[in-house]
């Protein structure tokens, strides 16, 4: 069974449980991972960057949200922590500056948004085992009728913004002002009528889901429904239900034999949570009542808009990793898209049945040869329809929302010149166009090779199709 609980009863709470030093001291695997991901943001703009998790939206009259959800999972873990008041202090502080805000989405849709908390009872968390059972944070972008029913989907919550910056390490940034980023998607919105693919999306290693909210909204836009996920002590600061916001408690864990962070099994076990969602939007494999979403009833408004058939998986660093991760544990993962990830978790050798899949990566780390030997592997190793695709002027963080919040506060990162802006564009772009052809069976001219409208892309290896 699963425990399913709308977000919008929770409450995020406060004053973080500290670790040695005051902060979280990853090992050498996440250093070096860390190390990479700041590269992309300067000493300055990293704090910007670090517009984190969705706060729980509010219920609207409209919401196809059902009554009767049961409980959230009891407060038990020891990374939870409270609110603090300086967070809600800064809260009303950042209402007097102006606003950041995200690029608008490009489809023909308006996006709904909802906030799910689902718990997976058949296994038992990874990380800390004492705490019981997996729990998930889901956010659901989807294709949403006209109208301006519902309330803007809020970014994150003041105290994930003061974890985010603090984990960071980066004093004299107001978290206040990036959780009040201006979003583009509604809370209770009416869905479009029809069926929709759905994309699975998982962030980069210590980073929430809301590090690709500008990604999912825009896809959602443009006629997906998409299933953000934020991975159980894998971040900086998640909130969940009940009062507690969990922090990274897998970026204490460490390999006894290296020293070093897990990061293939933490791929392989953000795999597992994607078949977990699959199951509960979907219904189980092989299930009966799979095609109406044989999971719990209160999620059957959101899995009526999915179509089944077409699912694909995409996710930042270890979340891209993750996506051919499923692919090769659960066929109903149809395509797959990594974005600037290190397979440390490899591609079987044998391929992934010849599903497609997108590599789209910065070129300063990502091209072939590169410092990213796992790509080369990778890359042999994909038997479907693939494409290598490398951005110039950008950073490890460019394929998220960061470098957006970056400019628009005035900070600039020499490693990564591309504006924001534009890098968001072609993010968007190359990622909309690769699902288009394989989830909708419409031909993308875009994918075929380079274009003079896009000279920062760069197309490696000859393709197969």
């Amino acid at each position: 069974m699963t425990t399913y609980r709308s977000a919008a009863r929770a409450r995020t709470g406060a004053r973080a449980r500290r670790l040695p030093g005051g902060r979280t001291a990853p090992a050498l695997g996440t250093r070096l991972l860390l190390a990479l991901a700041l590269a992309a943001i300067p000493l300055a703009a990293a704090p910007s960057a670090l517009a984190a998790t969705e706060r729980a939206p509010a219920a609207a009259e409209q919401s196809p949200r059902a009554a009767g959800q049961s409980s959230a999972v009891a407060e038990r873990s020891p990374a939870a922590v409270k609110r603090s008041p300086a967070a809600a202090q800064g809260q009303a502080h950042a209402g007097a500056q102006e606003r950041l805000r995200l690029p608008r989405p490009t489809g023909p849709f308006r996006v709904g948004a909802e906030t799910l908390h689902l718990t997976d009872h058949s296994r038992r968390d990874p990380w800390v085992p004492e705490a019981g059972d997996r729990e998930l944070m889901v956010s659901l972008s989807y294709p949403a009728r006209g109208g301006g029913a519902g309330r803007e989907r809020p970014y994150l919550t003041g105290e994930e913004a003061r974890l985010l910056v603090e984990f960071q390490g980066r004093p004299g940034v107001d978290p206040a002002r990036v959780a009040a980023t201006r979003t583009h998607a509604r809370t209770g919105a009416r869905p479009a009528p029809g069926r929709f693919p759905l994309v699975l999306l998982s962030p980069g290693f210590t980073l929430p889901r809301a590090t690709l909210t500008s990604l999912a909204e825009d896809l959602a836009s443009r006629g997906y429904v998409v299933a953000a996920i934020d991975h159980a002590y894998e971040s900086s600061g998640t909130a969940f239900p009940g009062g507690r916001t969990l922090t990274c408690v897998a970026c204490e864990r460490t390999d006894p034999e290296t020293g070093d962070t897990p990061l293939a099994a933490v791929a392989e076990g953000r795999a597992a949570d994607f078949s977990f969602v699959l199951d509960q939007l979907t219904g189980p494999r092989g299930a009966a009542g799979a095609r109406t979403g044989g999971g719990d009833p209160a999620l059957r408004p959101y899995t009526r808009l999915i179509d089944r058939e077409r699912i694909a998986a995409a996710g930042h660093s270890i979340g891209g990793n993750a996506s051919s991760a499923v692919m090769a544990a659960d066929e109903r993962v149809g395509a797959g898209v990594n974005m600037d990830g290190t397979f440390f978790a490899p591609v079987p050798a044998a391929g992934l049945g010849g599903r497609p899949f997108l590599m789209l990566g910065a070129d300063a780390h990502h091209g072939p040869g590169g410092g990213d030997a796992s790509w080369d592997t990778g890359w042999a190793a994909l038997d479907g329809c693939k494409r290598w695709l490398t951005v110039t002027g950008t950073g490890h963080m460019s394929f998220t929302d960061l470098p957006v919040l970056g400019d628009q506060l005035g900070l600039e990162d020499p490693g990564a010149p591309l504006p924001g802006a534009r890098s968001a564009e072609v993010t968007r772009d190359y990622l909309a166009a690769f699902l288009t052809l394989h989830l909708k069976s419409v031909p993308q001219p875009l994918l075929d090779g380079p274009t003079p409208q896009n000279p920062e892309v760069r197309f490696h290896r000859p393709r197969r199709s």
